[in-house]
């Protein structure tokens, strides 16, 4: 009975592995789409005007764009960290998951949410979003300093799935289109929280039930 049980969690853990693996490199293709700079490509295009009139946005933009796909990475990373036996691996990899969002990735992501698309009800999202981000990732941080390590594994998980919402807007973005082709305007609006609000929902049910 335990091997079985021990080859369904490998089973899964290799699927969450490989379904990372997969969107973790779209997220790098688009990252890469702005490598070199170029302030008219890809989503830049239809930001044209916070490029010309706002010189402060481009730097915020790659910020964002540069940080964000190593913040992916060494967050997962540190989800993974029984499967490495380096030691301090899961402490450095999480110092640098934390530093690239409280200095970096979270404060250019909410400057970038007062210019999302689709109006205030995407820019309201966007910053409560960004804010959130930055919030528990401090707390993660605040928590491990302090040797509350239940509390740091539980900030750090709503951490990560906030991280996620890079992803999951995106996959809902692809559903909604598919299944609805609404204007894209309202589809702004609607990812902008799809995107998270079901993410952080469902690592608050896990940790409620003390699945984590």
């Amino acid at each position: 009975m335990l091997s079985v049980k021990k080859n369904i969690s490998s089973f899964f853990k290799t699927i969450i592995i490989i379904g990372f693996g997969y969107f973790f490199w779209l997220m790098l293709k688009i990252t890469l789409e702005y490598i070199p700079f170029a302030p008219d490509v890809s989503f830049l295009m239809i930001k044209q005007t916070e490029v010309q009139d706002r010189p402060e946005y481009l730097p915020f933009f790659y910020t964002h764009v540069y940080t964000s796909i190593f913040v992916l990475l060494s967050g997962f990373l540190a989800i993974l960290r029984k499967d490495f036996s380096m030691k301090n691996f899961h402490r450095n990899i999480g110092k640098v998951y934390i530093f690239l969002i409280l200095i970096l990735a979270a404060p250019s992501g909410i400057y970038m949410g007062f210019f999302a698309n689709g109006g205030y009800l995407s820019k309201i999202s966007f910053v409560i979003l960004g804010s959130f981000w930055w919030f528990s990732t401090y707390k993660a941080y605040q928590s491990a300093r302090q040797k509350r390590f239940k509390e740091h594994k539980h900030w750090m998980w709503r951490s990560f799935v906030l991280t996620l919402s890079a992803l999951t807007l995106r996959i809902w973005k692809v559903i909604i289109v598919y299944l609805f082709h609404p204007n894209p305007m309202d589809v702004y609006q609607i990812i902008a929280w799809l995107g998270w609000i079901p993410n952080i929902l469902l690592i608050e049910y896990l940790i409620t039930k003390k699945h984590l």
